[in-house]
């Protein structure tokens, strides 16, 4: 059987059992079931079980299943019960069931993102066009290619109009492959046509940059070419964020740091024990390893997963679809955004308030040289400056159906935005009619007459002023205006040069459209310069446009502050970097005038924000800091290059997408600085009590503190709301770590503070119990069990410390009913430890009396006030300076 690319059309279709209408709903369900979806067959993924002992080859998890056997044999040897081995392994199993279940949670958030990004396209079945997702594709689908799509599957062309597909990653070859629909001949030597010039065919992978056309659906999935290199695809590594790089780094400097202290104390504890007998050494084995667990924060890395995807899950539920972790970081250090006009600071809802020339021949033009229709209600139907212009041509009593018929179009030229011109040829009575339309400026220049009441006219430099005043006179009213232009032809152009056919052209007339701004821009516009970011508009618009609608938001206050593409052509990249901050609206611009903005703030070093929506975006989405990609209007191209999808294309979902990726940071700061300032405290607790001779805690204990007051308020704090002035600080720099603006300081005093109430809880725990002139040595119960309560709650009342970090907690207007149910399941789960007769025999405590519960909760209270008092003075320091 002959390859598709060497069959005819028909023969194609019949291959297929397809028709040029597509498939009905019936045939395509039943082809679903027989080929699968149409994606590529990712990575296995492990299974609960390899998760499962993935996580307890975490060495801190190693380190306590070594301490649970040597608790095990010390207790062996002295003949005691094996409650504390038996509490380690149950514990570090919860751990690495947590995080499993953690790590899966994790990953359903992320892969409902993909699925809200999931590519779509455009198909035919039973001759309805269709826009459906791409893994519904089955062979025989009748597909529709348009600029700016990414090619869902193999496919045979039907249609080509000007169609340019590029298809770099199958073939190498970087410039965009022109293609057609007739069918190709063998080689000479009846071998197969090379991938690179099958210039009928299209493949999944490759992304159409020019024209349009229609193709039929040869292979979907696995059975594609690029399914066949797929293998390379699927191992991809999980991303992590540079703060998770970091937090990474630092569990690993901290590691070695209490690997040195460990062995410190162990070496120093056997000293002062004077004695090398195996029950000593492993006694002082197991107080090195309390300062191990005490030390490692063993919840830091699953908190900051968490709060990290249920922020961009929270992110997608206003809109804003996060496509890489990466960008919830940067969005906190947003310097500028760059933004599209039309749909993103307006409505993109064009209706043509006015109108100038010879109104039927204009309205003609407009309707026909046009992708938009109008639908079986009479509305029109496509992007929306186009829907406008069909719109306007019904009420002129000339529907788009009626012309079509009439004068149906035979070949085109499609808009590119280096033109700023689309054309169209039509067959007519006495030949062929060419339809123009696009800026006025441009169009004008490739006029030669003007048609009025009917009659054409010669075009005079002096009516060429006066048309161009119209346009002036049109887009000072902030309107959107457009031009159309005729040409006749006896037969149809022979080539496709576009400066053939857009020569010697007949004016028609203007067009002016309104887009209202949206309304919510304005508020968004104003919290931008309350954050300290700067809103830049790009628009392919007029000027004066521009400038009317940037005034009206008050993005510039000043004309002088607006630049063309023109004048930007005049200046080299050297002097845009250097001026680039007293422009606020570049209008007229090409794609790559795009390209060179963000080059030249980046180049000043603000961390830019840019937002597209076609094709030729790509590479200015790409060297942004954050590429914005608009998922209504936007190609597949540029929301496949984007860091960020917007779901409705609103700037003001933009600056509430900013808003959450600061409070998500912070967020993760203050966990971070709960568990390291909580586990500075154990370990400095265990290290001065180790120093004085009695033990503070046994692992078991610390274990315990980690995993109940520890994880649960830290991760409660992530769900904490943004703070009030949130959108009212500069954007945080890029070259700030984690320890910033003086949280390193703030960990290290918090934790010696509630090390130090720890241990005065100890020693007031033993004296109440043997009395207050005899000072502990080696373990005491009573000790041991206030410093566990006071420890436990200590934390847990410091977790609400952590809601601001220079804020006072009372003057917080926001509630966090996570935290405040983490706090009272913490201190019902420590209380049942203390109270509930088995457990308190299992963790080796003692009874409480109600006078030493209230002591250790007054002194667990007490870093309420202390905190608050240290951020008075912070304050109070920070206005003096």
């Amino acid at each position: 059987m002959k390859p598709l690319y060497s069959q005819s059309i028909d023969e194609v279709l019949q291959q297929l059992q397809t028709t040029a209408s597509g498939l009905t709903d019936q045939q395509a369900a039943e082809r679903l079931r027989q080929y699968g979806p149409n994606r590529l067959a990712g990575a296995a993924k492990p299974t609960l079980l390899q998760r499962f002992v993935a996580q307890l080859r975490d060495p801190m998890l190693l380190i306590l299943l070594v301490a649970a056997a040597v608790s095990g044999l010390t207790n062996y040897l002295a003949g005691e019960s094996f409650a504390e081995a038996i509490i380690i392994l149950v514990v570090v199993l919860l751990n690495a069931g947590l995080g499993v279940f953690q790590e899966s949670k994790a990953e359903a958030a992320i892969e409902a993102l993909q699925t809200m990004t999931a590519a779509t396209c455009k198909v035919i079945r039973s001759g309805k066009q269709l826009t459906l997702h791409s893994d519904e594709l089955v062979p025989g689908d009748v597909i529709v290619l348009e600029a700016g799509d990414s090619v869902p599957a193999d496919g045979r062309l039907l249609e080509s109009a000007s169609l340019k597909i590029e298809e770099a990653a199958l073939t190498g070859e970087s410039v965009p492959a022109g293609k057609m629909a007739a069918a190709l001949g063998l080689t000479p030597d009846r071998r197969e046509v090379p991938l690179g010039d099958r210039k009928n065919m299209c493949y999944m992978g490759s992304a159409v940059v020019y024209g349009r056309g229609k193709a039929v659906v040869t292979a979907t999935g696995m059975q594609t070419e690029m399914g066949k290199i797929a293998g390379a695809l699927a191992g991809t590594e999980d991303e992590q964020t540079p703060l998770q790089r970091r937090l990474e780094e630092l569990g690993r400097t901290l590691s070695k740091l209490v690997l040195g202290i460990c062995v410190f104390i162990f070496v120093f504890d056997l000293a002062m024990a004077g004695s090398f007998t195996l029950q000593n050494v492993l006694s002082t084995f197991m107080v090195a390893v309390s300062l191990a667990v005490a030390a490692i924060p063993e919840g830091l890395a699953t908190v900051v997963t968490v709060v990290l995807s249920i922020g961009v899950t929270n992110m997608s539920k206003r809109q804003a679809v996060i496509r890489r972790l990466t960008a919830v970081e940067t969005l906190g250090c947003t310097q500028v955004i760059c933004t599209d006009k039309t749909g993103t600071l307006t409505q993109n809802r064009m209706t043509v308030v006015e109108h100038q020339g010879d109104t039927a021949a204009l309205a003609t033009a407009m309707a026909l040289c046009n992708d938009a229709h109008l639908n079986s209600d009479g509305r029109a139907e496509g992007e929306p400056t186009e829907a406008a212009l069909v719109a306007f041509a019904a009420a002129q009593g000339l529907p788009k159906g009626q012309l079509e018929a009439e004068r149906p179009r035979v070949d085109e030229l499609p808009f590119d935005s280096g033109r700023k011109m689309m054309s169209t040829l039509h067959r007519v009575n006495d030949g062929f009619i060419q339809y123009t339309k696009g800026a006025p400026d441009v169009i004008l220049q490739r006029c030669t007459s003007y048609r009025e009441n009917g009659t054409v006219h010669p075009l005079t430099e002096a009516k060429r002023a006066d048309l161009l005043a119209q346009n002036k006179a049109m887009a000072d009213r902030a309107l959107r205006v457009l031009a159309a232009a005729e040409r006749r032809w006896t037969q149809p152009p022979t080539s496709h040069d576009s400066a053939d056919w857009e020569r010697d052209l007949c004016y028609l007339g203007l067009t002016g459209m309104m887009d209202p701004v949206r309304p919510e821009v304005q508020a968004a516009i104003a919290q931008c310069r309350q954050a300290g970011i700067r809103p830049v508009m790009i628009t392919g618009d007029h000027k004066d446009t521009a400038v009317a609608i940037a005034r009206q938001l008050q993005i510039i206050d000043d004309p002088s502050q607006a630049l063309t593409g023109a004048e930007l052509d005049g200046m080299s990249d050297e002097e845009l970097a250097r001026k680039v901050q007293q422009y606020g609206v570049y209008a007229r611009v090409q794609p790559e005038h795009k390209t060179r903005i963000v080059a030249a703030w980046r180049q000043q070093g603000a961390v830019t924000a840019m937002s597209g929506d076609g094709v030729n975006d790509a590479p200015s989405l790409k060297m942004a800091d954050i590429g914005i990609g608009m998922g209504v209007t936007g190609t597949d191209v540029t929301k496949n290059v984007a860091d960020m999808v917007l779901a409705d294309d609103n700037f003001a979902t933009i600056v509430a997408a900013v808003e959450e990726g600061r409070r998500i940071y912070d967020n993760i700061r203050k966990s971070i600085q709960f568990l390291l300032a909580s586990n500075m405290s154990e370990v400095l607790g265990v290290f001065v009590a180790t120093l004085l001779g009695f033990t503070l805690l046994n692992p078991v204990h610390l274990l315990f503190i980690n995993l109940i007051t520890d994880c649960f308020p830290a991760l409660a704090l992530g769900m904490e709301k943004g703070e009030p002035d949130t959108m009212q600080r500069p954007p945080r720099r890029t070259t700030d770590g984690i320890f910033a603006g003086g949280l390193g300081l703030d960990i290290a005093w918090q934790g010696m503070l509630i090390a130090a109430i720890t241990l005065v809880s100890y020693i007031l725990g033993h004296c109440m119990e043997v009395g207050f002139f005899e000072m502990p040595r080696g373990v005491s119960p009573d000790g041991m069990t206030m410093a566990f309560l006071t420890m436990s709650f200590c934390e847990v009342c410091h977790s609400f410390n952590m809601r601001s970090q220079r804020k006072s907690l009372f003057s917080l207007h926001s509630h966090n009913p996570v935290l405040w149910g983490a706090m009272a399941g913490s201190l019902v789960l420590t209380t049942a430890v203390l109270e509930i007769p088995p457990l308190a025999a299992m963790f080796g405590f003692t009874p409480v009396s109600l006078p030493e519960y209230l002591v250790a909760l007054a002194l667990a209270l007490l870093i309420l006030p202390i905190v608050e008092l240290v951020k008075w003075f912070q304050r109070r320091h920070a206005r003096t300076a």
